[in-house]
């Protein structure tokens, strides 16, 4: 099927907007906001105010939808601190745990690999980090060491991304090792930090690039255990691919890493400042924050 749509001018995006029902009272705010945020990514806050046959549902106002995009914005910035946090975190302690067992170069020991063939698709993505960085400690450590090889763990692991470290952490073969790193988390099952891990890489990734959050269904899903060592929420009933579950385990996460974070504190201040955003469209079920870990 050959796409035939032109590009329209931002006043006949209003005017389209309009036509499907779009309350517009401020010309003046809207156009501002069409030409920063593009009409496609706009359309993605309208979907919830659509009707079957693609209207907008009566009374809808710009202001409505803006106000929604804006928590979004909001929202995703204090996440990806929140994920920032335990990226480091995760990073710290896989280093540490796993270069005081098996050394400085566990990384490269085939040995120590589940899967080989993984094992030489993580090395060729960490040879391609190495050689396009440009960090001053790995350039300090070629000057003095050479460049024959890889730097040590606690400086080659500084080079990748968080996807690439879930993937060093399961595949490592030492299964005590990694165990131990999930319950110094509080996390008492490999599997379910695993889960974790590359859920919030899904989410970080979002993040990153501006996609919208709020009511996205994930395309990770985390394990949610019913019990907890820490204090954790009744999981019966909570949709595992809604941002709700994810957020669970981003503040049980963040709770073991620093008890005195404001995480809670922030998206409860978050949710007040909107008002008209529907927290149950998140996933957030009733009471929700009664649950001992929200308090």
């Amino acid at each position: 099927m050959e796409y035939t749509k032109n590009a329209l001018s931002i006043s006949d995006q209003i005017a389209a907007l309009q036509q499907r029902g779009l309350v517009v009272s401020d010309l003046s705010a809207i156009e501002q906001f069409l030409n920063n945020v593009t009409y496609f990514r706009f359309d993605a806050y309208l979907h919830i105010f659509e009707q079957p046959d693609g209207t907008i549902r009566k009374g809808t106002s710009f202001e409505q939808v803006a106000a929604l995009y804006d928590f979004d914005v909001e929202l995703r910035k204090l996440i990806f601190g929140a994920v920032q946090k335990i990226e480091i975190a995760l990073r710290s302690r896989i280093i540490h745990y796993f270069s005081l067992a098996h050394g400085p170069f566990w990384f490269i020991d085939a040995s120590l690999a589940i899967d080989k063939l993984k094992f030489a698709e993580n090395l060729a993505t960490l040879q391609r980090e190495l050689e396009r960085t440009k960090e001053e400690f790995i350039k300090e450590h070629t000057v003095k060491y050479g460049n024959t090889s890889f730097p040590p763990a606690w400086k080659m692991l500084e080079l990748i991304s968080l996807g690439c470290l879930t993937k060093l952490y399961y595949n490592f073969a030492d299964s005590p090792i990694r165990k131990q790193i999930a319950r110094s988390f509080g996390v008492a099952m490999t599997e379910a930090l695993e889960s974790w891990m590359k859920a919030i890489n899904a989410l970080r990734n979002a993040c990153a690039h501006h996609a919208r959050v709020w009511n996205r269904n994930m395309p990770v899903m985390p394990q949610l255990p019913r019990v907890m060592r820490n204090a954790w929420v009744n999981v019966n009933g909570i949709a595992p691919t809604s941002f709700y579950a994810i957020l669970c385990c981003i503040v049980y996460w963040l709770n073991n890493i620093d008890p005195k974070n404001t995480f809670v504190t922030d998206l409860k201040t978050l949710l007040s400042k909107f008002p008209t955003v529907n927290p149950g469209a998140m996933g957030f079920p009733n009471g929700w924050d009664n649950e001992a870990m929200w308090r």
